[in-house]
């Protein structure tokens, strides 16, 4: 009993400190990404220099920020990020699995504190990160394969122009719509799952609960504005 009860723990904590690091990437995703909307008004949207070195002083803040994911040090994380996701997927799988099996068949999410179960999100973690997987192929398809698949691995044609790439996609309506719907998918994940992790790693203290929770909603409230910011600017100006 002991023994599976420190694996869990174990297991509850590489859970928490991946989910950490996801949140650290979307917070850079995001503010990258933001910077195209910016560049709108400072007139430099779709600006990229013409020669193909990094940081151009002719290229726009979004070009810039694209060119610094682009650098040998975020190449390399670009595995461990990866790793990363697949860990925080097969943690949470097995942690959700455990918890139906607990409770004798299946229920919603488990959620260890009474103040977790009045919040929607802690309740249908599960299905909100299915939805948010299932769009990551979506989204790799779209950006990943036209930018880094190309420099890392030579497939597929490189596209230079983040700008271009940003219009195309959110230029269509419906893209548009799903990407605000895994927006908000991933926001109501964080709402949970930021405060959770510290939950798990020891922060339960009332006080402290209390101001992760707020925290947790300013986080996530912050990462989808600035992904939804993007996708509609980038609607507006295609």
């Amino acid at each position: 009993m002991a023994n599976a009860l420190s694996y869990s723990i174990v297991k509850k904590f590489i859970q928490a400190v991946s989910g950490a690091f996801l949140v650290f990437f979307l917070l850079l995703h995001a503010t990258i990404n933001f910077f195209s909307v910016i560049d709108t008004f400072t007139g430099k949207f779709g600006v990229v220099a013409a020669d193909d070195k990094l940081f151009s002083a002719g290229d726009g803040l979004f070009k810039l920020g694209c060119d610094f994911m682009s650098t040998p040090v975020i190449s390399i994380m670009v595995p461990v990020l990866a790793l990363g996701f697949l860990v925080h997927i097969v943690f949470g799988l097995l942690l959700t699995y455990e918890n139906i099996k607990a409770r004798g068949g299946m229920k919603r999410y488990e959620v260890s504190s009474r103040a977790a179960a009045d919040s929607w999100s802690a309740k249908n973690m599960f299905v909100l990160g299915i939805v948010i997987l299932g769009f990551i192929f979506f989204h790799l398809t779209h950006f990943w394969a036209k930018m880094q698949l190309p420099e890392l691995f030579g497939v597929g044609t490189y596209e230079d122009n983040p700008y271009l790439l940003l219009t195309t996609v959110f230029g269509n309506p419906v893209n548009l719509v799903l990407y605000l719907i895994w927006f908000v998918a991933v926001g109501l994940h964080l709402c949970h799952g930021f405060w959770s992790m510290f939950q798990t790693v020891g922060w339960s203290g009332q006080t402290w609960m209390k101001r992760l929770k707020v925290i947790g909603y300013v986080v996530a409230f912050l990462i989808v504005a600035a992904f939804a910011a993007t996708a509609i600017n980038a609607y507006l100006q295609a």
